[in-house]
């Protein structure tokens, strides 16, 4: 089992026992020790081997026993002990925003809720508005809940999606008979959220390469197989399809199959306005079919320079290919440092020197500190004191490094009056402030609005942190105008964050070109709470370039020198 898997669970007993009202302080300890897994370096089986586990914050001997069973066999008996205590469908209710292990206690003990159906139907009846604590808001907030369920139904985010398909792409691309492996689909485009997962192939014996996949570890059921096609149900759920075809054929099918279905009916328009056909079988002059060896030399046929996947969505590339105005967007290779990262001295799982022994390890040469300011009382903000503290440690470390830099930073809270949750004074002693939203969400659209427009004219913010406060496929966002949020940060000099998180990707990609327009600089932070987390920045690229961000879009884009620079104009402004 992977790390993720082994998280699962654990996250899923702590759910449990809040749902069985158990102590909260042993839900809170299968709540750590899955987040400890996810950010450890090794995967779950060499921690078992390695007797690393206990090493782990916060797995003590009992703990490292039922992970080790789990990791060893598959399951968990502890687990299964929990699930048996619990009526199956109030683990589904949990997926409903707003709804925690309390609240659905409440549901069932009440109201004999249990299922989505269930729950549906008691809100239709008002039943739930009417149970002490709830009322009639969060009652209208479970239906829309329950109806963005069903529209994301089946929907599963990049980051789940992503490694499953390079890992069958890798597979396949050892077979002896595989000549190309392509990944494609809205995976390839780098949509936040996917359906299923979409692989090209060419090969020499095409019955052989379908084997392979259909037989695959990760597989756990063969929806259909053909000659060239194949449908499976992975482990996890998702579905994923493999198409072989010749070699020939393979930059158009990969082509057609990248999509989106827009971009792919205004290529085929261009195509027909030439005197062409294009499918995914080729591009034809009559019934020649014109040699193209890749992608780049479809997209020469038509006139076009090469336009990079992320863009496919017919927004314009075409027109801009035509132009010859396909900006070169930034690559991962481009990001000097970053600047959202917490350690242990708020919610974060690594250490200081963690941190930045990681960040070095990526070849950058700062690393941003930005733990919790002091109202994160949830999430261990730092006292003032302790502010002084962290600066020390940081100075300390910083004396020890060539080349390297750890910049002294903070995520404040944007307080419900706009205000950030610290004084002026304070502010002043970090090297920049990133200011979020973290509460209040449910306020009306004007009032979120003139929160967040005042914090962006706080003379000491630098950065505006996850603009929309969206958590995708789990929370919409909040209602504000982005676009008078957008233009006070032009304004202010404000740098908006692109936050890699692949839960957040938040400011969404859609909104890149309109915030570049007014002169917005941007920023891609993972909001890494890990040392692994760190490695997000990587979904962070892949959004800004479908947005058309380009390097000299990303603040932490440019040198050292040149970050410092910015940060003390911005300071000093």
């Amino acid at each position: 089992m992977d790390k993720k898997q082994v998280a699962a669970v654990l996250e899923e007993i702590a759910a449990l026992l809040e749902l069985q009202g158990e102590n909260p302080f042993k839900s809170r300890a299968y709540l750590t020790a899955a987040r400890a897994i996810e950010a450890a370096e090794q995967e779950p089986a060499d921690l078992v081997e390695t007797g690393a586990l206990r090493d782990l914050k916060g797995i003590g001997e009992a703990l490292a026993e039922k992970i080790t069973e789990l990791v060893r066999t598959g399951r968990m008996r502890y687990h299964e002990e929990q699930k048996a205590k619990v009526p199956p469908g109030l683990l589904e209710l949990l997926r409903i925003p707003g709804l925690g292990p309390k609240r659905v206690k409440v549901l069932y003990e009440r109201l004999g809720v249990s299922t989505l159906a269930a729950l549906e139907a008691a809100c239709r009846e008002g039943k739930v508005a009417g149970l002490e604590g709830f009322g009639a808001k969060t009652q209208e907030n479970i239906l829309k809940g329950l109806e963005r369920l069903r529209s994301h139904a089946g929907r599963v985010l990049l980051a789940e999606a992503l490694p499953l398909a390079l890992e069958l792409r890798e597979a396949l691309g050892r077979h002896p008979a595989a000549q190309r492996v392509e990944v494609a689909g809205s995976l390839r485009r780098r949509l936040e959220t996917v359906k299923d997962i979409d692989l090209i192939a060419s090969a020499t014996d095409a019955a052989a390469l379908m084997r392979t996949f259909t037989t695959h570890p990760l597989v756990a059921e063969v929806l259909a197989a053909g000659r060239t096609k194949a449908s499976v149900r992975l482990q996890t759920g998702t579905q994923a399809d493999l198409r072989v075809v010749a070699d020939t054929e393979l930059p158009f099918a990969l082509h057609h199959l990248t999509g989106s279905v827009e971009h792919n009916v205004a290529m085929r328009s261009r195509a027909i306005a030439r005197g062409l056909k294009m499918n995914e079988y080729g591009l034809f002059e009559g019934e020649r079919r014109l040699a193209c060896k890749d992608e780049a030399a479809i997209f020469e046929r038509l006139g076009l320079a090469c336009i990079p996947p992320e863009l496919r969505e017919d927004l314009g590339e075409i027109e801009a290919a035509e132009r010859g105005a396909i900006p070169v967007l930034v690559e991962e290779e481009d990001l000097t440092g970053t600047f959202h990262c917490h350690t242990t001295w708020s919610d974060g799982l690594s250490s200081l020197e963690e941190m930045a022994a990681a960040a070095r390890a990526m070849g950058y040469t700062y690393l941003g500190i930005a733990d919790h300011g002091e109202a994160a009382k949830y999430a261990g903000g730092l006292t003032r004191q302790q502010v002084a503290e962290q600066h020390a440690a940081i100075d300390r470390l910083n004396a020890t490094f060539r080349g390297f830099r750890l910049l002294k930073g903070i995520e404040a809270d944007i307080l419900a009056d706009g205000s950030l949750d610290y004084d002026d004074e304070t502010l002043a002693r970090f090297d920049y402030v990133v200011a979020s939203v973290h509460s209040g969400f449910t306020m009306d659209a004007k009032s979120m609005t003139a929160r967040i427009v005042k914090a962006v004219s706080h003379p000491r913010l630098t950065v505006l942190g996850h603009v929309s406060g969206r958590l995708l496929l789990q929370r919409e966002p909040y209602a504000f105008d982005l676009e008078a949020v957008l233009q006070a940060a032009a304004r202010h000099g404000v740098v908006v964050e692109i936050n890699a998180n692949p839960h957040r990707l938040d400011l969404d990609w859609r909104h890149h070109r309109r915030a570049r327009e007014l002169g917005v600089l941007l920023a891609i932070n993972p909001d890494a709470h890990s040392t692994e987390g760190l490695r997000h920045v990587s979904y962070g690229v892949g959004a800004a370039r479908k947005g058309w961000c380009t390097k000299a879009d990303i603040l932490n884009a440019r040198p050292l020198p040149e970050v410092l620079a910015f940060l003390a104009r911005r300071k000093a402004a």
